[in-house]
């Protein structure tokens, strides 16, 4: 798909989502754009919020779907593509990052669910680890591709082969929108709640 049509399907789509939901965001210097391209797919930013450790900002996320979704529930149940986008606002140990997305999953999961993701963990941590540090501004997208699987892309680059099962994506979405999310001020924001 061309760049102008990649543009139109996304004006349309916005023209029929309803204006207020189709706006660029701007979250801690941020700016989340009001549609994303993945693929031939335009996605709506669904929300944007700041990852808080303590008082410190640690990174903002944006939440980009096929159409809008409140609960996670909602976001699970759609069959398209998706993706979350990261930007950093502190730097970070990359391992550390992997460590605490693998404990976000694992909290957020029955054991058994869990133990049948754990190849797919290992190789998320090792990727963060080759990274070894994130600085500000640094971006890392998670992406749900059909067909593909989870493409994982840092700073502009995807990162090895795809992971094929629904499962690990889901698993990951979990850190921001399960039970025990990482941060509920977050998850609020990804789901487009008013703060």
């Amino acid at each position: 798909m061309k760049l102008m049509e990649r543009w139109a399907v996304g004006l349309c789509a916005c023209l029929l989502a309803g204006s207020a939901w189709c706006q660029a965001v701007t979250v801690a210097d941020v700016k989340y754009d009001a549609t994303s391209a993945l693929g031939d797919t335009a996605l709506q930013l669904n929300g944007a919020g700041v990852r808080y450790k303590a008082v410190f900002k640690v990174y903002t996320a944006g939440l980009y779907l096929e159409k809008k979704a409140s609960t996670p529930q909602e976001v699970a149940a759609l069959r398209g593509a998706k993706r979350m986008s990261i930007t950093m606002l502190r730097e970070i140990d990359s391992t550390e990052l992997g460590k605490l997305f693998s404990r976000g999953m694992e909290d957020n999961m029955d054991r058994a669910a869990f133990s049948r993701i754990v190849p797919g963990v290992l190789r998320m941590s090792q990727i963060f680890s080759e990274h070894k540090k994130l600085q500000p501004g640094d971006q890392f997208m998670i992406d749900w591709i059909p067909g593909t699987g989870t493409v994982i892309t840092v700073k502009g680059k995807p990162q090895g082969e795809p992971f094929k099962e629904p499962e690990f994506f889901n698993a990951l979405l979990g850190i921001w929108l399960g039970n025990l999310p990482a941060d509920f001020k977050l998850k609020d924001a990804l789901l487009g709640k008013p703060a």
